[in-house]
């Protein structure tokens, strides 16, 4: 095991902790990649012969650390690679390491699901298991060319190396991006479409008035649906124009919810994104006469004044009605 998937439990409140935790990783080794808004991915191969101790062990000193330092809690995938590491990541548990066996990689990925692998996405999940290819094992099993046929020649060949095992990733160290995001989790697993659009509406609400207190705005939103079998699907959408407007942060959101065409899908979080921050006096905007947006906009200034002065529970009378 060379390299580590770490995911801090953090609340959304404390995504602005994450910088410090991935200090902490790179007290170990520089070879750390962000995963915003709660993850890294971390190469120990150099730091495994300089402290003479396994990936596995330097986890464990990781994550007393992170408890000591930060407070916060963490779940380890460890693989050989980034892809082996970051499905091992899936079967963790807060307070332990979940390891991809360096002997046995084919086997360990031989009974699960296709959409296990990080970048097989709904719709080829969907192509493969028509065909009967629901796991990675007969996924490794089946013949180039027909998985060729069905996704195309390079997305086949790339599947058929990772269901055999075969991780070329590798990790690239890089910066936090500038971003903002919230989590919507729900206590049981949520399969009405009415209240994901409710939490969606919440969420983005709150990412607009987060974006005006800094005198922010977004360029691109994503959206990750979280579900009851632990696999996601992460959508991004560029926005016609930079905003902090709820309101066309909400139009952006809903449409990416409805473009994932989910079939009493069971969700269990939906975490909303925004990315490409640039400070709002340097954007420019589309001329607008539409009185009723004009007046929405108002009504979204003098909500922002009422939350600054009273908290973020407070609620203007009648400005829902408006």
């Amino acid at each position: 095991m060379t390299v580590l998937c770490v995911r801090f439990q953090l609340p959304p409140a404390r995504e602005a902790a994450l910088p410090g935790l991935l200090g902490l990783l790179e007290e170990f080794t520089p070879v750390v990649e962000a995963l915003p808004p709660d993850g890294a991915l971390a190469d120990l191969r150099g730091a495994e012969r300089y402290f003479g101790r396994s990936a596995v062990e330097l986890a464990s000193v990781i994550r007393v650390r992170a408890l000591a330092l930060h407070g916060v809690d963490c779940v380890i995938g460890a693989g050989p690679g980034p892809m082996l590491a970051r499905v091992a990541l899936r079967d963790a548990r807060p307070g332990e390491t979940r390891a991809v066996p360096e002997d046995a990689v084919v086997d360990f990925l031989a009974d699960r699901p296709v959409a296990a692998l990080p970048g097989v996405g709904t719709a080829t999940s969907r192509t493969l298991c028509e065909y009967g290819l629901d796991t990675l094992g007969r996924v490794a099993a089946a013949p180039l060319s027909t998985l060729q046929r069905l996704i195309g020649a390079r997305a086949g060949r790339e599947l058929h190396e990772k269901a055999n095992g075969v991780d070329r990733g590798r990790v690239v160290p890089n910066g936090v991006s500038r971003s903002l995001a919230t989590e919507r989790p729900f206590l049981l697993d949520e399969l009405d479409p009415d209240r994901h659009r409710r939490a969606l509406l919440s969420a983005a609400e709150e990412l607009g008035a987060r974006l005006r207190a800094l005198d922010k705005v977004c360029g691109t939103l994503t959206l990750t649906v979280r579900y009851a079998d632990r696999t996601a699907t992460t959508r991004t959408r560029t926005l016609r124009e930079p905003t902090a407007h709820s309101a066309a942060l909400t139009r952006a959101t809903y449409d990416m919810y409805e473009a994932l065409g989910l079939q009493r899908a069971r969700v269990r979080a939906l975490v909303l994104r925004a990315e490409s921050l640039t400070p709002a006096e340097q954007a420019t905007h589309q001329l607008t006469f539409d009185p009723v947006d004009e007046k929405v906009r108002r009504v979204e200034e003098a909500a922002d004044r009422v939350r600054a002065k009273f908290g973020p529970g407070a609620v203007i009378p009648g400005a829902l009605a408006a």
